[in-house]
C-alpha cells in the first residue's frame, strides 16, 4: 500500500498503474461503461481513505478493483456520514485480494 496526501494523487497514480476503468456503486452492484456488474466479479486490491481539509464530514474512500477477467478500475465512495444507502452495504460484502482487510 502506498501513502497519498490527496484523493487526486491516489486516482492519478492508480490510473498510471493500469486502473483505468471508472466504476460507480449502485444498489445492484457496480456500473462500468453503462454495464451493470455483480460485485462477486471483483476483488479489492487496494483502498485509501481521505478526510476533507475543510470538514471532517467530507470523507471518501478510493478502491482499486480488479475484475475476474483482469479489468482494473477505480471506485470512489463516501464513508462516514456520506456513505448512506443500500449500495454502500454492497461494498462491505466485497472480497479483498490476498487476504487484505481494512483496519
Amino acid at each position: 500500500m502506498r501513502n497519498y496526501e490527496t484523493l487526486s494523487q491516489a486516482t492519478d497514480d492508480l490510473a498510471k498503474r493500469g486502473y483505468t476503468l471508472d466504476f460507480n456503486l449502485t444498489e445492484e452492484g457496480l456500473l462500468c461503461d453503462g454495464v451493470q456488474c455483480s460485485i462477486a466479479d471483483f476483488v479489492i486490491v487496494e483502498f485509501y481513505r481521505f478526510e476533507g481539509f475543510s470538514s471532517p464530514d467530507d470523507l471518501a474512500v478510493v478502491y482499486a478493483l480488479e475484475r475476474s477477467d483482469g479489468g482494473k478500475g477505480i471506485l470512489v465512495t463516501g464513508y462516514g456520514i456520506s456513505a448512506d444507502g443500500p449500495g454502500a452495504a454492497l461494498i462491505k460484502g466485497m472480497k479483498f485480494k490476498d487476504g487484505m482487510h481494512p483496519q
